[in-house]
């Protein structure tokens, strides 16, 4: 899965405009997550220093930080160090994780829409989002390719998004009040039954390194290590 890690990922979580340059993918988003407002360098730009300077003017212009997301299939190879070397800030370091689906798996009472509900919105907007007038580009981000929208009592929701032999599950979040209860596992396992029943064969999602209760969740439900990427950042403030 580490060869086509970027690849699904930007699939699953699309940004709404998209330019290439050379390879490298300039994706924006009006700033609402880094994985839809970075650069996806998956070819070969020319001159690495040209086009990093590309990249900047283009979120300098938009307001953003320039951002890179960088895996392991990252092009040209030694980007990252360059990166570095530029002074941009390595941050969230994030791990891939997949499992092969051979279920059985419970539908556990949870339910599965072609479309998120509001309710399933405003949930995940108040555990993972940042600000209130983000959630409409929020929204277009996450319905820009099909999927299936998980809820669990109004408390836990999920997403997973059928892509070939791929199940990617995304947007997992449970109400602070609803916690340790197992509700977050009950709405993964529902998930992994309903792309095992769309013709998926395995499942991979990302998450953050230092996330240490959700990767023991993933973990305990069969998940392992399969991958991984970071970002490097720097601010519109720098130089």
């Amino acid at each position: 899965m580490e060869t086509r890690l970027g690849e699904l990922v930007a699939e699953a979580w699309p940004a709404p405009s998209t330019q290439d340059i050379g390879g490298w993918l300039l994706r924006h988003a009006d700033g609402v997550t880094k994985r839809a407002n970075s650069v996806l360098p998956v070819g070969e730009p020319g001159d690495v220093g040209q086009a990093v300077e590309r990249a900047e003017r283009f979120y300098g212009a938009l307001g953003l930080p320039t951002v890179f997301s960088v895996d392991a299939q990252a092009r040209p190879k030694e980007l990252d160090r360059f990166l570095d070397g530029r002074g941009y800030e390595l941050v969230d370091p994030t791990i891939a994780m997949e499992t092969e689906l051979d279920g059985p798996y419970e539908q556990g009472g949870v339910e599965i829409a072609e479309a998120p509900s509001q309710e399933w919105l405003d949930l995940w907007w108040s555990v993972d989002g940042r600000y209130d007038h983000q959630l409409p580009m929020a929204e277009k981000i996450l319905t820009g390719v099909p999927a299936g929208y998980a809820s669990l009592d109004g408390v836990a929701v999920g997403r997973g998004v059928l892509q070939g032999e791929w199940l990617g599950v995304y947007a997992m979040a449970v109400a602070p009040e609803a916690r340790r209860q197992g509700l977050g596992r009950r709405v993964l396992e529902a998930l992994l039954g309903w792309g095992r029943e769309q013709g998926c064969d395995r499942a991979y999602l990302v998450v953050v390194a230092r996330n240490a209760p959700a990767r023991a969740m993933y973990e305990a439900a069969g998940f392992v290590q399969a991958g991984g990427y970071h970002y490097r950042v720097k601010n519109v403030t720098a130089g």
